[in-house]
This record gives structure tokens, C-alpha cells and sequence, in this order.
């Protein structure tokens, strides 16, 4: 017991050193759609995943050392988020547990992002003031590879290696003496690496994780210099029904508590909870703060066994301030 006591107090002791924090500069970053949470069950619990046993695809998007955890063969998921603004997000993620998982489990994992189209403009001696030169149609995506492994019962460790791209599509930028448009292609990429870990105490089901996302060099895009939204994040998780006698074949009741340390936006604390009935429905709801628009998260999902293949779909319904609500669906499936 003692050894669980002095593991509660460093992760008490870490979480309230990450709130003192508050006081810092903060950086400028870009391609902030990497950002984005993607998966609905773990935006449902409003992000709380770092120590989640995800058991799909989808963890290579958080923790990518939770995709240990993978139990079938093969794990693949993808869905849609209606982001703001009607920014349009699709993404995909498949994971392969070879040998029964003895050498680790490898996953592939793509994401884009569709920015709709824009009306272009360029500065004009007229009575407008300017001329209308077309629509351009930003657009952005990435994709990677990760790879996960066990070391023990208790420990796993994992990674990811992305390449991202940014393409704000061709502009504009002057009309020569003969009428015909000057235009440059505004595209930039980068390559990226995700790490995590993940300790399973032997105190019931509490685990503990940590795990760095978005580590890249810095960027230059024309003379500004930036850097990916680089974001440490470190939690704890449990399933709350082990301090009940409780059949946990019908009820569990996962708890999850994060603390996020982003680079361009100060500390932040994630709670999450999810009670799943009959291992099949799952009601979730999540809370984040300090945070500019979105707080309160909330979703449900169903899943089932069918002809020995796991199936699941998952929602999530995020209030997003003065901005649409953002609907997340995602889709499973594993044998």
C-alpha cells in the first residue's frame, strides 16, 4: 500500500505544480490542426485520455504507448468532426498486433482537414478598391506511423513519426502590365514526433500516463518563425467500480483526469468520466478549464460483438462558445 500512496502523491503533486504554473510566456505555433481532437468517445470525456486504455486505433491520436493495449488482431477506426467555422476534419487510424502482440503493435494514421473555399482578393485602383481574382481552397492534412509495445505487465512505451502539411492554396499577389495574375503557392510541411508512456500501479485499475505531442523543429514560413503546438500532457484513470462490490460486467463507471502543458496556451486540467452498461452503452460527459469557448463535453456509444468482429460507433457534442457546436462521429471495428 505504501507504494500506492507515494504514487497518488506525485501525481497530486504534479497535477497542482502544472496549475501553479500560470505565469509564463507563451509561444506562437502553426498548423493548429494538429490540435484538434479527433476520436468522439475520448473528446466525450473532454480529452481526459493520456491514461485511457483506448483498445483501438484511435490511440495513436493521444497516448500512442495505450495502443499496447490493442486485444484483437487488427483495430480500425475513422470518423469526422464538423469542426467550427465549417471546417471539415476526416480521419482514419489502423493497427496491426502481430504474433499476438509479442513484437508490439504497429499503426498508420491519416487526418484532413477541408477549410472550404475562400473568395480572392487583390488591392485595385477602382471604385471597389479591389478586384476579385477567384476562390482558393485551403486545405491540410498528415499522416504517420507509430509503434507500441508492452515491457512488462505493468509498463508500455510508445511513439509516432507524422508528416504534416499546410497547403493555404495559391494567391494572387500582383497584376503585370499585361493583365495576367501573378500568383505563388503557399504550402509548407513538417515532420513530427509523438511519445508516450504508460504505468499500470497493480492498485486496482489506476494507471498513469504521460505523453508529448506535436515535437518538431522550428519553422519558417516566408520571415516568420513558428513552432508546432507542442503540448506535454500527464494523467491518471480508473474505473471507480472497483471501491464497489459491483458486478463490472454490467457497470463501470472510468474516471480520468488530465493536465495539459501547451506551448501557446497556459495550463489546462481535463476531467472525464464514461459509465458503460452491459459492456455494450457508454454515457460520457467531460470538463476543461481555463479555456476560451469550450468547456462542458458530452457524447454516448454502443458497441457489440457480431460474427466474432468488435463494432462500435461513438458521438460527442462539444458547445463551442459563439461558434457552431462541433459533432464528432467515429466508427470501429476490430476482429
Amino acid at each position: 500500500m505504501k507504494r500506492y500512496t507515494i504514487a497518488f502523491a506525485l501525481i497530486i503533486g504534479l497535477l497542482a505544480h502544472t496549475l501553479q504554473a500560470q505565469d509564463k510566456k507563451l509561444a506562437q505555433t502553426g498548423m493548429k490542426f494538429l490540435s484538434v481532437s479527433t476520436d468522439a468517445r475520448m473528446t466525450g470525456m473532454s480529452e481526459a485520455s493520456t491514461a485511457v486504455d483506448i483498445s483501438s486505433a484511435s490511440a495513436m491520436f493521444y497516448n500512442p504507448s495505450t495502443l499496447a493495449s490493442l486485444k484483437d488482431f487488427s483495430s480500425v477506426s475513422f470518423g469526422n468532426v464538423s469542426w467550427i467555422a465549417d471546417i471539415n476534419y476526416l480521419h482514419a487510424a489502423i493497427a496491426f498486433a502481430p504474433f499476438e502482440g509479442n513484437y508490439g503493435v504497429f499503426g498508420f494514421t491519416f487526418m484532413s482537414v477541408d477549410y472550404g473555399d475562400f473568395l480572392g482578393t487583390i488591392v485595385a485602383n477602382n471604385q471597389q478598391g479591389y478586384v476579385d481574382v477567384g476562390t482558393f481552397s485551403p486545405k491540410a492534412y498528415a499522416f504517420g506511423i507509430s509503434y507500441a509495445r508492452a515491457l512488462s505487465d505493468k509498463f508500455s512505451v510508445g511513439g509516432s513519426v507524422k508528416y504534416a502539411k499546410q497547403d493555404l492554396g495559391g494567391s494572387v499577389i500582383d497584376i503585370d502590365s499585361t493583365g495576367t495574375y501573378i500568383s505563388e503557392n503557399n504550402k509548407l510541411g513538417a515532420v513530427a514526433f509523438d511519445f508516450g508512456v504508460l504505468y499500470r500501479t497493480g492498485f486496482k485499475s489506476l494507471n498513469f500516463g504521460m505523453s508529448i505531442k506535436n515535437f518538431s523543429t522550428e519553422l519558417k514560413y516566408k520571415k516568420e518563425t513558428f513552432q508546432l503546438p507542442l503540448t506535454f500532457r500527464i494523467g491518471f484513470s480508473m474505473d471507480a467500480m472497483d471501491l464497489f462490490n459491483v458486478d463490472k460486467s454490467m457497470h463501470s463507471l472510468l474516471v480520468s483526469v488530465d493536465a495539459a502543458h501547451p506551448r501557446d496556451y497556459s495550463e489546462q486540467i481535463y476531467a472525464g468520466a464514461e459509465y458503460t452498461f452491459m459492456n455494450t452503452f457508454s454515457l460520457r460527459a467531460g470538463f476543461v478549464s481555463p479555456s476560451d469557448e469550450h468547456h462542458f463535453t458530452a457524447g454516448f456509444g454502443v458497441k457489440r460483438n457480431l460474427s466474432g468482429i468488435n463494432l462500435g460507433i461513438d458521438y460527442a457534442y462539444q458547445p463551442f462558445g459563439v461558434f457552431n457546436t462541433v459533432h464528432r462521429f467515429t466508427f470501429n471495428f476490430a476482429f
